[in-house]
């Protein structure tokens, strides 16, 4: 019996994200950008929901397993701060205006022979 080697940790965090855009598309968001950096670190995801001119800034955790508490310790206190920040110099990139703003954390857990399991939390800071 020959098993699958495991995914580096880049490559887990890129088929999460992959999952997750996925998902996102599924749910009628269109994404906007991916993978934006700054020196001040990074945004996942970047989506739009038109209908209600909602900018979704979504930051995605993937696991293969809750041996580190699970979602609700993946994105602490100074995380949300963080984040809070890149979404404010993203913003100011743009030209676009956005009637709201909205962080969402999806959570993907990548088990073994097993379908992965997305969490999406709406609105976390």
């Amino acid at each position: 019996m020959t098993s699958e080697p495991a995914l580096t940790r880049v490559e887990l965090g890129a088929l999460g994200e992959q999952l997750a855009v996925e998902h996102l598309l599924a749910q009628g968001l269109q994404i906007v950008d991916r993978n934006w950096r700054c020196r001040y670190g990074e945004l996942d995801i970047v989506a739009a929901d038109t209908s209600s001119r909602t900018a979704v800034f979504v930051e995605v955790k993937t696991r293969t397993g809750d041996g580190f508490g699970g979602l609700a310790y993946a994105v602490p206190p100074q995380k949300v701060r963080r984040l809070r920040r890149l979404t404010s110099l993203w913003l100011a990139g743009q030209d676009r205006r956005w009637a709201t703003v909205r962080l969402d954390v999806i959570g993907v857990r990548i088990g073994r022979c097993r379908t992965p399991e997305l969490t999406h939390v709406q609105g976390v800071g």
